[in-house]
């Protein structure tokens, strides 16, 4: 058992919360802090994309007992629907009885604050805190940035205060640290698939859905109420894009031509479309992610990701069980901890930032395209056949918890191989052949 400390957490998002009930269980008093009100007693809608919890995520919740309370809110999906303009494809995801869960962003929110109360930590809502002192961990708050504030001091504080985190912005006015943002060009807005009459899904309930259209998309994740939460990618500017549809018509005139079958199961679509907030998506990377043993970042506070693997809460989670992992082996030496944590972390935050960005050309573009989804069939009877020499990228970060940054590394090596598969004479027709089977086996023993 750690010498029990005074603990604050800033942010009482999925990852703060999650955090407060690990350190709650090691012994803390832990206090969490957020400067929005209590997302339990607010109406919250209109700005998520739906979660996709795989098995990192998985792991923190279990390693702390709350899985099964998490288990009662998601939904499993197996597969992708892909939704051309002309057909439906499906995609499965990986073996026999794999699954990502689609869950609510806020119900898992509130979930989590709640299974965080009853472990013990203690919230604090419209909490402003403006800045922090980083030698002795003191969080000064107030109502405003120029008004007067009051001073809390902490043995240690944790910043799980999100992308635009304020503890990082303390940390980023120090000497030797390392900070960048991009934004993509592109935003995203919730739409809205409600339920049928009688509580049941309008589309299949156990499929990521998605239509791929280039530089846009529309996706769905299923939601409990039989309703699904939609999420259009558009660039803000140009030609298909958020700045050139100004009026109901135009919205409802390019979703009758570019998603046809979306049209009768949005009802809502104007009204969505005008009186929802488009949001940005950013990538944030930093170094380093902690001060002496008193201040650690966690989660997007130092790794904000693009939203297309869905694997930004998964990180997020999986930070928390490096931490914990640190704990258990160097037990009071917090400068050891959270030296060795952000060693640990930070490759594979920056592997799957990579992977993130990526997956958005794969998800908007090539899953429409005939040569791609060749090349995940021929991976899929290898990896069936081949278990032990060739696991496909997707499960190498979904359904495992080996490192993101092996996963980026073992998937380029592949990839490279199956574009020398793909340009044998007529892989159209030989795909499912012992010839392709036998050349793959030959490439790998080249490596």
């Amino acid at each position: 058992m750690q010498t029990s400390l005074k603990i604050a957490v800033v942010g009482s998002g999925l990852v703060g919360s999650l955090l407060a009930i690990y350190l709650k269980k090691a012994g803390h008093t832990v206090h969490v802090y957020d400067r929005s009100p209590d997302i339990r007693k607010i109406n919250f809608s209109g700005r998520s994309i739906n979660l996709a919890m795989s098995n990192r995520g998985w792991k923190a919740l279990d390693a702390v007992g709350v899985g099964n309370s998490v288990r009662e809110i998601a939904i499993p999906m197996d597969k992708r629907a892909i939704h051309l303009v002309d057909k439906l494809n499906f995609q499965n995801y990986g073996q026999e009885g794999e699954s990502i869960y689609s869950i609510s962003r806020g119900k898992l929110n509130r979930k989590m604050i709640d299974l965080a109360e009853e472990a013990g930590a203690e919230f604090h809502f419209e909490q402003k805190i403006w800045d922090v002192t980083l030698s002795d961990a003191t969080l000064h708050i107030g109502e405003t940035e120029r008004g007067e504030w009051e001073e809390r001091k902490y043995d240690m504080v944790f910043g799980a205060d999100g992308a635009f985190s304020r503890i990082r912005h303390r940390m980023q006015r120090q000497s030797m640290f390392n900070y960048s943002q991009e934004f993509l060009n592109m935003g995203y807005k919730e739409l809205n698939i409600p339920a049928n009459p009688d509580g049941t899904h309008k589309l299949d309930k156990n499929s990521f859905h998605i239509w791929p259209r280039g530089e846009y998309m529309l996706i769905a994740l299923p939601n409990l109420d039989g309703s699904f939460t939609c999420t259009l990618f558009m660039p803000f500017e140009g030609e298909n894009s958020f700045e050139s549809l100004t009026d109901r018509k135009m919205v409802e005139d390019f979703f009758e031509k570019n998603f046809p079958d979306s049209i009768e199961v949005i009802p809502e679509l104007a009204n969505d479309f005008f009186k929802n907030p488009t949001s940005t998506l950013v990538t944030m990377k930093c170094f380093p992610w902690t001060y002496e043993d008193k201040i650690a970042l966690i989660g997007d506070a130092c790794h904000a990701i693009v939203p297309f693997y869905g694997q930004g809460m998964n990180a997020g989670f999986e930070d928390i069980t490096v931490l914990n992992e640190m704990i258990e082996k160097y037990q009071d030496d917090w400068k050891k901890i959270f030296s060795e944590y952000q060693i640990s972390r930070k490759p594979n935050a920056d592997a799957i930032a990579e992977l993130s960005y990526r997956n958005f050309m794969e998800m908007s573009t090539k899953t429409a395209d005939e040569k791609f989804l060749l090349q995940k069939k021929i991976e899929k009877v290898f990896s069936d056949k081949h278990p032990d020499k060739w696991i496909p990228l997707y499960s190498r970060v979904t359904f495992s918890d080996r490192p993101y940054a092996e996963a980026l590394a073992i998937g380029d090596y592949q990839n490279g191989i199956m574009e020398e598969v793909l340009r044998m004479e007529n892989i159209e027709n030989i795909w499912n052949t012992p010839e392709v089977e036998n050349k793959i086996l030959a490439l790998l023993k080249q490596a």
